[in-house]
């Protein structure tokens, strides 16, 4: 069988897809539960016992073989029953445009690469760039929210150096970054990759739910410049990890303005916002930032991966462009994202959001997007008014923390219970749920992604949650804390 896709092989083309797809709908429509729960032992046998230094078996047995090693065993966003982390079920024409990406193969670095390709990106850079408040903006779509928040810090980095007035090497440890304690991981990551002081992150105190406290900002900065550091950047966070709030951006703004410091907001989770009719006010003065960081893989219900970091002055993406006459020759007047981007090859990732806006529209997104923190809401209050279950904190988006008030059981053994629930949960397959640690105590957490679950879905959940946790209880402590 022919092995590449050619004008010589449309017709397998088209029958392989076909069979593929007709193999992962009857997977979609089969699954009863979020994954297959095999062991981890069973599932590296089965991966062990695939011979990938073999002569090769055919297309036909290998798309069977990842039906039945990788689809059998597949994590299910789209089951009701997943309720872990920030993957969401993803919109139809996006998939479609997936298959278009995978055939075509298009690299969005260079004009010559993609033509039309690098144009609608462009285009659609000014539309989210527009969504914000940007209005003469610009941006370049990334891999993920890590990627955006290391490329704003890189480019706020080169900020403060070229303002200093000492040289680089003397001025780069001494740069500071701010941020809240519920800020991404990847804003210290980034600070490492980046050079910068092993303390160059500085806490910011919030209100005790995770939402940065503006009056501590100003304190913090005012004593970081008094022992001789230089601000760099201050990260504000519209949509934390684990509780889903937002930082004050507009009085964290004012603050940023009156010192003349970088803000950058990480909305990775939040963007949804941006184009929501009933919510958008809780991103109020995200304008007046100098980036932001949207995850359309997240809240616009894309296909990882698909996101973007948007600047408010397209002069500010010209610190990391890098000539190279391959492919930015001078005489050329195109427009070659590798200026613009941390990657080289890139693929054409904004392809889905284009399509996905033509089919459904932005009003619509932001709509599926209330939707999930309106199940968020009722989750909430349906904790609240359980004896069994103790809400820890309220979600501007959509999660839902929680620790378990079993009875009989003392704090410390409930802690314990917490990462013995998940474990059995996730061992099962039933329902995916995840374990974080909030003020120093572990509780679980549901992150509600999939606009098509009901009240009713997340009860269930939590039903075998209170279940799994009476078992636990029952057998004792020396069995429900090996995932501690």
């Amino acid at each position: 069988m022919p092995e590449l896709v050619t004008s010589s092989t449309t017709d397998l083309y088209r029958s392989l897809v076909a069979q593929t797809a007709s193999r992962v709908a009857a997977r979609f429509a089969e699954a009863t539960q979020p994954s297959s729960g095999a062991s981890r032992a069973e599932l590296q046998r089965q991966v062990d016992a695939v011979d990938l230094t073999a002569s090769g078996v055919g297309t036909p047995t290998a798309i069977r073989e990842i039906d039945e090693l990788f689809l059998e065993n597949a994590v299910w966003f789209h089951h009701p029953a997943y309720a872990a982390h920030l993957n969401c079920p993803v919109a139809l024409p996006a998939v479609a445009a997936e298959a278009v990406l995978a055939a075509v193969n298009p690299s969005v670095d260079t004009y010559d690469q993609s033509t039309v390709g690098t144009l609608m990106e462009r285009r659609l850079i000014d539309v989210a760039a527009g969504w914000i408040g940007f209005h003469a903006g610009d941006g370049v779509f990334t891999s993920g929210g890590t990627q955006s928040n290391l490329h704003a810090l890189f480019l706020a980095r080169e900020a403060a150096l070229a303002e200093a007035r000492m040289p680089r090497a003397q001025a780069l440890p001494r740069l500071a970054v701010f941020a809240t304690a519920s800020s991404h991981f990847s804003v210290g990551k980034s600070a490492l990759l980046l050079g910068l002081a092993d303390d160059a992150v500085i806490v910011v105190a919030d209100d005790g739910e995770g939402r940065m406290l503006p009056a501590a900002l100003d304190d913090a900065m005012a004593s970081a410049v008094a022992s001789g550091r230089l601000p760099m950047a201050v990260v504000a966070t519209a949509g934390t990890t684990d509780r889903g709030v937002i930082d004050p951006v507009a009085a964290v703004a004012a603050v940023c303005d009156a010192r003349g410091v970088w803000l950058h907001v990480d909305a990775a989770y939040g963007c949804g916002l941006l184009v929501s009719r009933r919510r958008r006010h809780l991103l109020d003065g995200i304008e007046r930032a100098r980036s932001v960081t949207v995850d359309f893989h997240k809240s616009f219900f894309q296909p990882v991966s698909s996101s973007a970091i948007l600047v408010r002055e397209p002069r500010d993406l010209a610190a990391g462009a890098w000539h190279a006459d391959y492919l930015n020759p001078l005489e050329n007047e195109e427009p070659n994202q590798v200026d613009k981007s941390l990657q080289t090859t890139r693929r054409f990732d904004a392809l889905k959001l284009w399509v996905s806006l033509r089919a459904i529209g932005a009003d619509r997104i932001g709509e599926m997007f209330d939707a999930v923190i309106d199940l968020a809401q009722a989750v909430s209050d349906a904790v609240d008014a359980d004896d069994e279950l103790e809400l820890v904190g309220w979600s501007q988006l959509s999660t839902v923390l929680f620790r378990l008030r079993t009875e009989g059981t003392s704090a410390h053994e409930q802690d314990a219970l917490v990462a013995g629930v998940r474990r059995v949960l996730f061992e099962s397959g039933r329902a995916l749920v995840a374990k974080t640690v909030i003020d120093g105590r572990p509780c679980l957490k549901l992150t509600l992604l999939n606009p098509e679950t009901t009240l009713d879905d997340v009860l269930a959940i939590l039903g075998m949650v209170k279940d799994a946790a009476t078992t636990l209880a029952g057998i004792g402590a020396e069995l429900i804390g090996a995932d501690a």
